[in-house]
């Protein structure tokens, strides 16, 4: 009683629900529980993960001396995400740049040796062994050019190590560092996500697992999704994935529910998914939806009594049908709730 005087205070301040009991004013507008009957369902909690979920790490050691996204940032593909010193690097690529200059000019030089022998060859004027000789250090100086030219390319793509930029379009989640630390290969430097592929993730007994087909009428429920009202808390998935292994400790199969775009939904979040079952039907206990007390999660009613007094109770909702509500569990068949839970609120 005392809890229900608690989540009373915060429905309504100056609401004292907890008061004995005593006849109420007339005018409040109560409706009985009903009973129904739906095809069975069972509620399986879960989580919801981005399909595609990176960690970005360093592959160079440097510090970090430009953060440019933040954590909640949409990012593009290519775009700049965080840059390390290359002050070094830079200079490795200047030398490398002028050692492949040099190595060109010596070409060019073996080059003109090697036409010059070949001409003094063709009138007799040299022998064959120096025109051999001219001509192995033509290509000899080719090779080093080649090397040179490779060298270069490898300083500078070692270079571009210190810009690290997106993989993909997606959403900052994380930035575990900070201006002026130091990046080491391999450390995490922020994570991203696509929020256009997320899927709800749950874990069902193997002979659960057994009975879901991709076709069944499966629904996802996203309680407490901020900004959203009750009736887009409800999804269809798109697409249903059963993993073929199961988990040895407790016997149980992941289930993998693809979400529609634009749920609303990040990874992380808290989901429901329900799934039917294949024996019959079963009772349920119905009330009007907007009879229910929804704050953040808690979810509650205002039950009458026999003297006519209004009585806040926790209870846990099942899935809506039409305007009305699915209660699981704190509500009996034939117990009489308030429709306008306010008015039961101010009520002395």
């Amino acid at each position: 009683m005392w809890n229900n005087w608690l989540l009373a205070a915060a429905v309504s301040s100056g609401a004292v629900a907890s008061a004995p009991a005593s006849a109420v004013a007339g005018g409040l507008a109560t409706v009985a529980a009903e009973s129904g009957t739906a095809a069975n369902v069972a509620s399986f909690d879960g989580v919801v993960e981005a399909v595609r979920q990176t960690v970005v790490a360093a592959q160079v050691a440097g510090a970090v001396v430009a953060l440019e996204v933040k954590v909640g940032d949409a990012v593009k593909p290519g775009q700049v995400l965080v840059r390390i010193d290359a002050r070094g690097a830079e200079q490795n690529t200047l030398s490398s740049d002028a050692q492949v200059r040099s190595a060109r000019a010596a070409l060019e030089v073996a080059a003109k040796e090697f036409e010059r022998q070949k001409q003094l060859f063709d009138k007799r004027y040299v022998s064959q062994a120096a025109l051999e000789r001219a001509e192995a250090q033509f290509k000899a100086t080719q090779a080093a050019v080649s090397a040179q030219v490779a060298q270069a390319g490898a300083t500078r793509t070692q270079s571009g190590f210190f810009i690290v930029r997106a993989p993909y379009a997606g959403v900052v989640a994380e930035v575990p560092v900070s201006l002026g630390e130091m990046a080491m290969p391999g450390r995490p430097l922020l994570s991203l996500y696509d929020p256009g592929m997320l899927r709800v993730t749950v874990a069902v007994p193997q002979s659960v697992a057994a009975m879901v087909g991709t076709n069944d009428k499966i629904k996802l429920e996203l309680p407490g999704l901020p900004g959203l009202p009750a009736a887009r808390q409800w999804l269809e998935p798109v697409r249903t994935t059963v993993l073929p292994t199961a988990d040895a400790a407790t016997h149980s199969v992941q289930l993998r529910f693809e979400l529609p775009m634009a749920s609303g939904a990040s990874p992380g979040m808290f989901a429901r998914a329900w799934l039917p079952m294949p024996a019959g039907s079963g009772e349920r206990v119905l009330i009007p939806s907007n009879a229910v007390v929804r704050r953040a999660e808690l979810n509650a009613v205002y039950v009458v009594d026999a003297t006519g007094r209004p009585w806040l109770r926790l209870v846990r909702l099942g899935r809506p049908v039409g305007d009305r509500v699915e209660i699981l569990s704190g509500l009996a068949v034939a117990e009489r709730v308030a429709i306008d839970p306010q008015a039961a609120a101010r009520l002395p």
